[in-house]
């Protein structure tokens, strides 16, 4: 009639160390991604860049101009008279060397155009340098070209 049916069996405990691998090796997986990003083994964002190949690439050194842009110093307008130095050089292929000394009148007009336009305050503000390097670089790619322009160095930038 009725049947009695033996208690459940409880499972037998897991252990602390059960419990702690699977947290270790995530921690482990962790440190050892983020190690290698900061050594500069790899980077987070090459994963979203579209995949370039590394057989394509030249390296950086191979087939290198450099054209010296004439210095140029502005006065900052503002409550303080200040007055802005900077030197520019532009990284370009030796191909392109030729054009980019010919072309060096509206490159300095772009930059001088930019530059005046900066509001004084915001040249006590962090990081603008980096914004200055990448609008400038940014308006030499529009006079010469995508191809023609490889980088963009800022050799002086002083304000006084």
């Amino acid at each position: 009639m009725t049947e009695i049916a033996d208690p459940p069996v409880a499972a037998a405990p897991r252990s602390r160390l059960g419990r702690l691998v699977p947290m270790l090796l995530t921690v482990i997986a962790l440190a050892a991604g983020f190690a290698s990003s900061f050594m500069g083994l790899w980077s987070p964002l090459s994963l979203f860049s579209g995949g370039g190949h590394a057989a394509e690439e030249q390296p950086a050194t191979a087939g290198v101009a450099f054209v010296d842009v004439p210095r140029i110093i502005l006065t900052i307008p503002g409550e303080r008279a200040q007055t802005l130095a900077m030197t520019v050089m532009i990284e370009v292929a030796p191909a392109d060397r030729a054009q980019a000394l010919a072309l060096m009148p509206r490159i300095l007009d772009s930059y001088n155009g930019f530059l005046s336009e900066i509001d004084a305050a915001a040249f006590g503000r962090r990081g603008i340098l980096e914004i200055v390097r990448a609008e400038l670089a940014t308006r030499t790619r529009f006079v010469l070209g995508d191809k023609a322009v490889r980088d963009l160095l800022i050799t002086e930038f002083r304000i006084q």
